[in-house]
């Protein structure tokens, strides 16, 4: 019984120590979750404040990009940025730089966009599989047209068998910049004035090299009477033109092929300053230029119905850039154009390659010929009627 009362007595006091230590780290626990309540509540006051300081600034830096926009939209500009999308460490992976790259060649002003020539040869080729009569000398018969075989490298373009055009050439830059209008190759309205399917190979992971024959001789080139052989480049051109044909026989006619050739690949100097672009001062471009000379506080908000428009002469030679208003009309683009044209003023047409529309109602505004954004528009010589009042009287 001694025993048993000794144990029971240790028993209770471990049992009232260990109540007592509880009871502490109870206490314990209390404090240390009141802490940690108010830590939260701190740490949540402080989110909230970075949290109201961040959306300020994005609301801030919205504003500034509204701003410039605007500013830019008065001269007739668009930010398109840089193209290079970057991940937070600052590098660019490399398959989205080399598909950028890709996609665009650059050279000094001019752009070259590979996407949109294909696009839009694409187009041209609508009419491809199409055939047409020509004659023979027994007849006729169903015949297709050869296309035109155009090379897209990185650095230039290589049509039917050569020679290599580069991007830096006036002559290339006006060619590539036809294509992404949308119309017809000037400098081969000549050669094929009905126009010619095309067959593109597109080689733009590729740069043209040209290769130098074997076992070239190192020394200087001489001809007879001792002067240097400064005719390379036109020996190249003048073999690559006698290689083509004189004339082709087509739909009924002959057409002249070298001929035209040589005055694009020989006059490309001539012709880069024969093509010329004028702007050409409008309402918009007043008002405009009225806001811009107001103070910054009394300026009145950017106009949003003002689009920008491109027009080109019947021979492609004068550029004409003009801001509109979405309500002005066609009667009005016609007043502005004849006003600054060139040369004989012959009745045209204005149409426009994408969508192929062609306006002839002056009294129709921009908006309703569904001109609502930036558009290249083409002047066009107006055919004349097959029979007029004086045909009538002598038939």
């Amino acid at each position: 019984m001694s025993a048993m009362m000794t144990r029971v007595c240790l028993l209770e006091r471990t049992v009232r120590s260990q109540a007592r230590e509880i009871e502490c780290k109870d206490n314990r626990i209390q404090v240390l979750e009141e802490k940690l309540r108010r830590k939260k509540q701190q740490e949540g006051s402080h989110d909230l404040i970075i949290r109201d300081d961040l959306d300020e600034r994005c609301q801030r830096l919205q504003n500034q990009v509204c701003e410039m926009e605007s500013f830019l939209n008065d001269y007739g500009l668009i930010w398109v940025g840089n193209g290079d999308s970057s991940d937070s460490t600052g590098t660019t992976p490399d398959v989205e730089r080399g598909s950028k790259q890709s996609d665009t060649a650059a050279v000094g002003n001019f752009r070259m966009n590979f996407d949109l020539v294909l696009q839009r040869i694409k187009d041209l080729n609508a009419g491809e599989g199409e055939c047409f009569v020509q004659s023979t000398c027994t007849g006729a018969q169903l015949a297709k047209k050869n296309p035109v075989h155009l090379s897209l490298y990185s650095n230039g373009i290589v049509i039917f068998d050569g020679p290599f055009r580069s991007y830096q050439e006036h002559s290339t830059q006006q060619c590539m910049q036809d294509l992404m209008d949308g119309y017809f190759p000037t400098e081969l309205q000549e050669t094929f004035p009905d126009g010619v399917p095309f067959e593109v190979y597109d080689r733009r992971d590729e740069e043209f090299i040209l290769r130098s024959p074997c076992n070239k001789f190192p020394g200087e080139g001489r001809v007879v009477g001792g002067k240097k052989n400064e005719t390379a480049r036109k020996l190249k051109v003048d073999q690559f033109l006698n290689k083509l044909p004189k004339g082709v026989f087509e739909a009924g006619g002959v057409t002249d092929i070298r001929d035209s050739l040589t005055h694009v690949l020989k006059g490309s100097s001539a012709g880069q300053s024969s093509s010329s672009v004028e702007p050409i001062e409008t309402a918009a471009m007043k008002r405009m230029k009225q806001r811009l000379q107001t103070n910054s506080s009394d300026r009145p908000a950017s106009a949003h119905s003002v689009i920008n428009l491109k027009v080109k002469s019947e021979d492609r030679k004068q550029t004409f850039t003009l801001k509109m208003y979405l309500s002005e009309t066609i009667g009005h683009l016609r007043q502005y154009v004849d006003k600054h044209r060139r040369g004989s003023l012959s009745p045209y047409d204005i149409i426009s390659a994408h969508p192929q529309c062609s306006y002839h109602e002056d009294s129709q505004t921009l908006q309703s010929c569904g001109l609502t954004a930036d558009s290249t528009l083409l002047l066009r010589k107006k055919k004349p009627p097959l029979f007029t009042e004086g045909n009538k009287m002598n038939l």
